[in-house]
């Protein structure tokens, strides 16, 4: 009942910035968590950061914090991830993914999704 459709990945150098598009359609997203997690080669899909819909609150991986930025455009449905001072190991395909009535706790686990888009690759060059 969701669709979400990934944009903006591309090649950067280290310490360069990206912004990366999620967009949706199909069921409101009241009440929704939106969520982008990542998965390099070799490695598990590992949760960047993620954003409640009806508030506005954001929630980051350690990993991630005070580099990446998640926010939405609720008008367009769309969420964003700003992603600054990237490093060779942020290399991988982002996937946005939707979840209805997390639990903060739950925000962080991919089992807790039920939509996912095709993702976008995202590569960081040395």
């Amino acid at each position: 009942q969701v669709q979400l459709v990934e944009s903006g990945g591309g090649l950067v150098q280290a310490g360069g910035s990206l912004r990366i598009s999620c967009a949706a359609s199909g069921r409101t997203l009241r009440n929704a968590a939106v969520a982008w997690f990542r998965q390099a080669p070799g490695k598990d899909r590992e949760f960047t950061a993620a954003i409640r819909w009806n508030s506005g609150h954001t929630y980051y991986a350690d990993s991630v914090k005070g580099r990446f930025t998640i926010s939405k455009d609720t008008a367009k449905n769309t969420a964003y991830l700003q992603m600054n001072s990237l490093e060779p190991e942020d290399t991988a395909v982002y996937f946005c993914a939707v979840g209805f009535g997390l639990i903060v706790s739950s925000l962080s686990s991919s089992v807790h999704y039920n939509y996912w888009g095709q993702g976008t690759q995202v590569t960081v060059s040395s």
